[in-house]
């Protein structure tokens, strides 16, 4: 081979190798996982941008009323809880003083602006007919179709940009499409 040929294949070479390395170390943005606690694949997998917001909805258990719960993710992973929205208030709901901003919206009540840390926390999921079901970029997952009764985890961690670009050609099984 001549010369300059192997010369241009190594800076190539050397170019894609400092592309994947600055990928692997650069942020990529944030990865959901929705695990059960006893073990096994994860139930949902979502890709998140910092500040981005996913919603757990529900029907409570005891009045049968709908329950949203907007939760977002800050640049480390943490979780917080940013609103809670329901039909009227139910048992073990209402407003936390010092916490967030009460509005009505419709037949709703809202807490707004919280911005409650929970970091990673365990959901023991309902029943069908309870729903915990997560809403995500216009898709929702049933956790009560799928796991009824299970407590699963949801964490959150800071991923690579080269992991998200993996990921963007090869979703997670459990990512919704």
């Amino acid at each position: 081979m001549a010369r300059p040929v192997r010369w241009i294949l190594f800076a190539v070479s050397g170019v894609v190798l400092l592309f994947l390395v600055a990928a692997g170390l650069t942020s990529g943005g944030l990865e959901l996982r929705v695990v059960p606690v006893k073990g096994g694949p994860a139930l949902l997998v979502l890709p998140l941008e910092v500040g981005e917001r996913f919603t757990l909805h529900y029907y409570h258990s005891v009045e049968n009323a709908p329950i949203w719960e907007e939760h977002s993710l800050d640049r480390a992973g943490r979780i917080y809880i940013e609103e809670e929205r329901y039909l009227k208030f139910g048992a073990g709901m209402g407003r936390m003083p010092g916490v967030g901003r009460m509005v009505q919206r419709g037949p709703y009540e809202a807490i707004e602006n919280m911005h409650l840390s929970t970091g990673n926390f365990i959901l023991r999921i309902g029943s069908p007919g309870v729903d915990h079901t997560v809403i995500w970029r216009h898709t929702r997952t049933n956790l009560s179709s799928v796991a009824p009764h299970s407590a699963v985890q949801f964490s959150a961690r800071p991923v690579s940009r080269l992991h998200r670009i993996w990921r963007r050609f090869c979703p997670h099984p459990a990512t919704p499409r």
